[in-house]
């Protein structure tokens, strides 16, 4: 029950109040933002949380400025006739109903009260202080609507006749062409809304940096994550996607255990910073950001985790007062001058925490053609019409319902027309921007951010936006066929069997955890390392001994936040391990350690200068016998070293490290003595250590193996090219590789009876359980523990081990 405050109590003529004696109880007299802003500032910042002073004007203010001239009669004739889906006639009553505001005066009454508080706020801070003035309307900020970016915010706010006009047109912003438009959609009365304005000490992001952060994953819907973005200067860059942000990622559960959990730094261009126009005509400017600074990330790690802790504590504290889990949409700001870091708004989030969580909706596109623009995919649907390339706010009237909207960056003034977009797509903008926010809202697939959409796709061009292949959106050339399934998860059944996933691609990881599963049977560190670090692990250990080229080049832009190079591998491949292990957490995550081939392991930009020319280098050097070779151990170290990142400064102990390709129980001795040189030793804090089954040694010598590691996973594609004496890579043979093969059951069957008899787990991560169902039959039928699937497959074979079990499936 959220407790009766003074605002509550005042008088009609109370038009001003004080922000630190308003709370959420308050949201009908100061609106959704200013009410959230008083209720940080008394029930948070004990904690910590710091947010700006100021005071709101009343919705009383605005009603007794409205009533005493009577607009509320001529804004209501007005509106009468109102057709949304006409732009032109929107965009004319708007002007109309802005103009009419504007020019009606403030009652001397409200400007007294304006005064009063603006000369208490200099008192405090200075003469002339520099202020924010921010609209904040009744039915702003609500579970089920956001209402974001509908009215005006003026920044760098001088003075008390620049305070009182701020103060006016924020009034009038009551009637933006967005807001007229968004409330008609939501179904609110024009006139029943009514409009506060925030005044606050400006926060002096413009001499350091600001962004937005969610307490929820925007795209999945993974509730454990806290994302941040962030740009040099003040906010309204990131919102209105004027900039590509840098973004951080960071797992709460451990967080808030005291580890340090920072699972994905990700660089942003950051091109421009909007500060204070000194000496202009403007209160604010864009200017250019050093190359030098753009290189560099915006927040250090002690930033990122402070404002991590603080979304937690809003997030818990929103949750508490609503009774139920309530994600947050916050934004930050840094001033340049203290250091201090500041929560300027916090309003709940309306798109991810509003869906069905116990339906399961996957979009998959059934061709694939040449991809024409990349960026930054939102959503996680698929869109297609013909392109609408709109680069004038003043021509939004040629835009037609289920065409592609494609344009530099969106605001407020877009939102008419995005809901008949049947996707979106923009040159700028992060996760956190307007046009990302309002697509997610509309449910509708966008793409931002992709630097070169507006020179590449062109007006009638048919293409498909595809948002439902992980973190890289794809715009396809022409219109392809897709598929989506729904499945209602309640109707699933528990299996005996574990049913586990095949994944290597951190940015899938998210929303594949969605997928009911018991954990990843298999993590793959090749495509991090191929696609996230790129470099050669023993290129950056000996990085200063590199022949003068163009791959040392290459290597040096990757690195260039690195003075020591090997850092960037141990950094890059703790984030992708510790974003698939933070997805399933706290369920086990089987990650395999490297497994290239020599002939792989030379693609890699440096691997040419470290890796031997092998005539077979399927059945040469790789897996094992690497990691304790001279050759090779210093890279194997920086494996090591990611791990132990990942379960002790992050706390994620639910990673379970698997060795492949060892071909003898002695090799893996070595092996296990190598990784405990490096801090990871069997047993110690839970750690425990798997073996690949993949070759006949496993199977024969299954008992010697048991006495060296904790269980055993199936490999089922090098299992079956070794029993059949197969190179699966060769054309030639391919036609006689089969894991359906007798020999190779046989030993699978062997392997099962061994792994139960000497009391270890087994599993199986191979290709054949995806592919086959009879296959997956089997396992079952033998008793294995776990089957680990790629995602594509996982729902289809839990119902196949269900029937096996002999399980009752819903309809």
């Amino acid at each position: 029950m959220l407790q009766t405050t003074v605002a509550q109590t005042a008088g009609k003529q109370d038009f001003v109040l004080e922000l630190d004696t308003v709370s959420l109880a308050d949201l009908a007299l100061v609106g959704g933002k200013n009410a959230s802003l008083g209720e940080m500032i008394q029930q948070l910042s004990n904690q910590g949380v710091n947010v700006p002073s100021g005071f709101a004007t009343t919705a009383k203010a605005y009603r007794y400025f409205m009533q005493s001239a009577g607009l509320e009669a001529e804004l209501g004739k007005l509106f009468a006739d109102l057709d949304i889906e006409d732009v032109n006639q929107l965009r004319q009553k708007g002007r109309q109903a802005r103009s009419l505001i504007l020019q009606t005066p403030f009652p001397a009454e409200l400007e007294d009260a304006i005064a009063a508080a603006y000369d208490k706020l200099c008192q405090r801070y200075g003469f002339d202080t520099d202020v924010a003035v921010r609209s904040s309307a009744t039915a702003e900020d609500l579970p089920d609507a956001s209402f974001a970016g509908q009215q005006e915010t003026y920044l760098n706010v001088h003075g008390l006749a620049a305070v009182l006009d701020a103060c006016h047109r924020c009034f009038a912003s009551l009637f933006t062409d967005r807001a007229i438009s968004y409330r008609q959609i939501k179904g609110f009365n024009h006139l029943d809304v009514a409009l506060s304005v925030g005044v606050q000490k400006m926060v002096r992001s413009d001499l350091a940096s600001s962004g937005v952060m969610f307490s929820i994953d925007t795209e999945s819907g993974f509730k454990d994550a806290v994302l941040i973005t962030a740009a040099y200067g003040l906010g309204e860059n990131v919102v209105q996607g004027m900039v590509n942000p840098d973004e951080y990622l960071v797992f709460k559960p451990t967080l808030q255990a005291g580890f340090r959990p920072i699972l994905e730094k990700r660089l942003g261009t950051k091109e421009l910073k909007l500060i204070y126009d000194v000496g202009g005509s403007k209160q604010t400017k864009n200017v250019p950001v050093p190359l030098d600074d753009r290189m560099q990330f915006t927040l250090n790690d002690e930033e990122v985790l402070q404002l991590a802790r603080w979304a937690c504590l809003i997030e818990d504290h929103y949750s508490q007062v609503r009774g139920t889990f309530t994600p947050m949409d916050i934004e930050w700001a840094k001033d340049g001058i203290t250091g201090e870091m500041f929560i300027v708004q916090a309003r709940p989030e309306t798109v991810q925490s509003q869906k069905h969580q116990n339906l399961l909706k996957s979009y998959s596109l059934q061709e694939h053609s040449p991809v024409l623009v990349k960026g930054r995919s939102i959503g996680e649907a698929i869109g297609q019409g013909k392109v609408r390339v709109i680069l004038d706010v003043h021509k939004l009237d040629q835009f037609k319902a289920g065409e592609v909207l494609v344009t530099y960056k969106t605001d407020p003034d877009w939102e008419p027309i995005m809901k008949k977009a049947s996707a979106i797509v923009t040159n700028q903008g992060g996760r956190t921007c307007h046009a990302a926010i309002i697509a997610r809202e509309l449910g509708i697939p966008a793409i931002v951010g992709t630097g070169n959409a507006i020179s590449v796709l062109k007006s009638g061009q048919e293409v498909t936006v595809s948002c439902a292949e992980g973190e890289e959106g794809k715009v396809y050339q022409g219109i392809l066929p897709y598929e989506v399934q729904e499945v209602r998860l309640e109707n699933l059944p528990r299996t005996r069997t574990q049913i586990t996933i095949n994944l290597g691609n951190p940015a899938e990881a998210f929303g594949v955890a969605a997928i009911p599963n018991d954990g990843v049977g298999l993590a793959r560190l090749e495509f991090i390392i191929a696609n996230h670090i790129k470099v050669h692990p023993l290129a950056l250990v000996h990085f200063d001994e590199l022949p003068e080229n163009a791959i040392k080049d290459e290597i040096a832009t990757l690195t260039c936040q690195y003075e020591h190079k090997p850092q960037y591998f141990v950094d890059k491949l703790a984030q992708g391990v510790a974003t698939i292990a933070a997805a399933f957490y706290p369920k086990p995550v089987v990650v395999r350690l490297s497994d290239f081939k020599s002939n792989e392991y030379a693609n890699l930009l440096g691997g040419g200068d470290f890796e031997p020319q092998e005539e077979n280098p399927m059945l040469g050097w790789r897996g094992a016998s690497r990691y304790y070779s001279d050759r090779y151990r210093e890279g194997f170290a920086l494996e090591c070293q990611a791990i132990k990142k990942v379960r002790e400064e992050m706390g994620l102990t639910n990673v379970i490290l698997m060795v492949p390709f060892c071909r003898t129980p002695d090799e893996g001795r070595k092996v296990l003595a190598e990784m405990a040189k490096h801090g990871l030793v069997r047993g110690e804090n839970d750690l425990q250590v798997y073996v690949m089954c993949e070759l006949p040694s496993n199977v024969l010598l299954a008992e010697e193996f048991s006495q060296v590691f904790d269980g055993f996973s199936i490999g089922s594609n090098d299992l079956t090219q070794l029993a059949l004496g197969l190179d699966r890579d060769s054309a030639m043979v391919a036609d006689l590789f089969d894991e359906r093969n007798d020999a190779v059951k046989k030993l699978v069957q062997m392997a099962i009876a061994s792994a139960k008899k000497f009391n270890r787990k087994i599993g199986i991560c191979g290709q054949a359980p995806s592919d086959y169902p009879e296959f997956a039959r089997f396992l079952v039928e033998q008793g294995i523990d776990s089957i680990s699937l790629n995602p594509d497959s996982v729902l289809k074979t839990l119902l196949q081990v269900a029937e096996v079990e002999g399980l009752e499936i819903k309809s």
